[in-house]
Formats: structure tokens, sequence, C-alpha cells
């Protein structure tokens, strides 16, 4: 197959790419490069999508596949228009985000959706669903009966860029200190792997796969992604009749209440404490992911991903400064200030 990966220098796009040529098929990406290469084989043209139509002026051909992760929903309009018409098959990757309601665990793709981003409307980080709504909106709108619309819930694995999923494992490995930790046991993470995600996008290419699927992994609790991470980091043999809630006697666990008093944020970003979300976000981490398992995405066990996501950790060092995570000095001084309270 002739595949056109618009972008593939970046983690999902990049492992996209690199899948694709391995499988023998002929990948073409266009990129700007600004900050990576494409992988080594794909031909690459250079190009900023962000000068509309004129930027796919080199790759207007009939491609039997398209592949497009992008959030900007002018930049998406404009490849749809320009590409969409002569392409076999369109595959748009999407984000369970676009979901309206994140409070129900198990909910499907028959789950309502965000209202589109106005067309013309720049969008922000705090519209990231809305646009994606709307890209889905246009994308089935124009190339509907061809289109693939992948759901992608949290992604993982090496090459991460968010330091989210990473950033547990990656602070029990550095064994410096107490580690601060949300009293939320029970609560779920829902992850898929980059390689397994890009792997299903390929494969619904091949097969001409229609249709809004949600592509995130199985649901695991959270006092067993920090157990696991813990053992891993530490290099301890696993014990299933032992495991404890905090998993380490130097963690020191904190309720939500506290955390949001002492203004820790949730999720993401500076100062977060990743894979922690409000209370009405019962459902963002577990999503049904049957529908695109019976279509034949298949999911590597979970430890795997969180041990290859260490190793990424350490290559690129685990007292860097991260976008996802508390910083030491952050976390040192709610951890006094709880010990404090405590005593």
């Amino acid at each position: 197959m002739r595949i056109l990966v618009l972008g593939g220098t970046a983690f999902l796009s990049a492992e996209m790419a690199k899948q694709a040529l391995a499988l023998g098929h002929e990948v073409t990406c266009l990129a700007r490069g600004t900050q990576a290469n494409p992988p080594d084989g794909v031909t690459w043209v250079r190009g900023d999508r962000a000068l509309g139509r004129a930027a796919y002026e080199d790759v207007n051909s009939s491609w039997d596949a398209v592949i497009d992760v992008s959030r900007d929903p002018a930049q998406a309009r404009d490849a749809l228009e320009v590409l969409g018409p002569p392409a076999r098959h369109w595959t748009f990757v999407s984000s369970c985000s676009v979901y309206a309601d994140h409070s129900v665990p198990g909910a499907d793709e028959n789950a309502a959706v965000l209202e589109p981003l106005p067309e013309g409307q720049a969008g922000t980080p705090d519209t990231y669903g809305e646009s994606k709504s709307a890209i889905e909106h246009m994308t089935l709108t124009r190339v509907g009966q061809k289109a693939h619309i992948v759901r992608a819930g949290l992604i993982g694995g090496p090459g991460d860029g968010s330091d989210r999923y990473g950033y547990w494992p990656g602070r029990f490995a550095a064994n410096t200190e107490p580690v601060l930790v949300p009293n939320i046991p029970d609560d779920a993470t829902q992850v898929i792997d980059v390689r397994d995600l890009a792997r299903w996008i390929i494969q619904g290419a091949e097969k001409g796969l229609t249709g809004a699927y949600n592509a995130s992994g199985d649901v695991v609790p959270f006092r067993e992604y920090i157990s696991e991470s813990c053992r891993v980091a530490l290099g301890q043999e696993r014990q299933p009749d032992r495991e404890e809630w905090p998993p380490l006697s130097q963690t020191v666990q904190a309720d939500e209440d506290w955390l949001v008093e002492q203004g820790v944020e949730y999720w993401a970003g500076p100062d977060s404490l990743p894979l922690w979300l409000p209370a009405d976000h019962d459902g963002f981490q577990s999503r049904s992911n049957q529908a695109a398992k019976v279509l034949g995405m298949t999911l590597r066990p979970w430890q795997e991903t969180l041990r290859d996501a260490l190793d990424y950790e350490r290559s690129l060092g685990l007292e860097r400064e991260r976008k996802a995570g508390l910083s030491r000095e952050t976390e040192r001084r709610l951890v006094g200030l709880l010990r404090e309270q405590r005593t």
C-alpha cells in the first residue's frame, strides 16, 4: 500500500510510519521536522500544514491510505479537501476526550460527544475535545464512507513526551525521599501502548476498516499500577499475596481533598499527580474497548508497557525537569506539611 502519514516525526505518528514500513508498505511522511526526523526508510516531504492547502502540493496524489493525527480543525479541513477525494481510505486519530460525559465507567462508542468547535474558531488546550469532535464531524461529512475514526485513550510507552504514564515508575526508580501518592487505590487507570495502537491503525488501513472505535488499554486499578511501578523500579520480585497499599513504608499517601487544598493539579502538567482525576471522571479511564478488540485490536500485557516506559524514563534522566508530575521541591514541601499535620 501507498500510505501517507500527516506527521511521522513524533511518538504515535513516528511509530505508525515505522511499523507500516516494516510491513512492506510504501510510506511517505508530510512533516516539518523541526524537532525530529521521520524513521529511516520513509519518503520525507517537508511541509508546514499551517500554510494551508499549499502544504499538500507535493503529496497531492491518489493514496491507498491517509492517516491524520491533527488537533487543528483548519489543518484537518485543508487535508480532507485536497487529499480526501482521491484517497481510498482515511484514518483520523481522534481521542476519547471527544465524549461529553466522563462519569460513566464502561461507556462505549454510542455515548454522546461534545459539540464541535465552531468553524473558524482556533483551538486551545482547553478546547481539545471540541477540536477533535470538529475534525471527526468534518471527516465523516467529507469521507465518511471510507473513514476510520480512532478514539485513542491515554497513550503510553517508549517515546511518550507527555511525562504522564512514566512519572510513577520513574519516581520510584529515583528512590530518593518519600513518594507522595494520592489515596485512590481503587480508581481506574487505562493506558494503551503506543506500539499496539500504531499496529491496530495500520491494520485498519490494510483492511479498509470504517467507523468510530475506542482504542484504549484494559482497566488497571491504581493500586496495582502503583505497586507494579514500585516493584519494577526497585527490582523486586512480585509477591501477589503480600500486596500493600501504599506499597512502601516510605510512601506517603494523601487524601484527595487535601491535595486539592494544596493546589496540586489533576492528571497532567507542572506540579500534578499524573493519572489522578476529579471525582466526576470515573469513566475517563474506564471506557469500553470491546468493539475494537472484536475487530482485531490486541494489547500486550500492561506490565510490559510499564517496564519499557521506565527504561525510556531512565534514558531521559530521572531527575530531569518534567512536563507532568511534582517537582522534588513541591513534593518535599507537601510531605513535610502532611507529616506536621499528622503529629
